[in-house]
């Protein structure tokens, strides 16, 4: 069951930004409102998943890049570890 709206934001529009707004809601077949409302709920989704993502600066990014591309290097603690595995995994 949708639950009716009950809260309110005012916004100043400039008159042309009304006339388009409300052709834009006509030529979906949707009231003024309900157009603003889908738009506007969709900005700020795009806006907080944005957010979400991970920004880091071009040269680190590139160093990171250029570190996977590297061989990769024997680790001694990682090899001693797998040569007990069997050991490990007997008991």
């Amino acid at each position: 069951m949708t639950r009716a709206a009950s809260e309110r934001i005012e916004v100043r529009l400039r008159p042309e930004q009304r006339r388009e707004i409300e052709r834009a809601s006509a030529l979906l077949q949707m009231t003024t409102s309900d157009f603003i409302r889908e738009a506007v709920a969709a900005r700020a989704e795009q806006v907080l998943t944005e957010e979400a993502a991970t920004v880091v600066p071009p040269d680190f990014f590139d160093g990171l890049l250029a570190a996977l591309d590297e061989p990769p290097r024997a680790n001694p603690t990682l090899t001693a570890a797998a040569q007990r595995l069997p050991e490990i995994t007997r008991r």
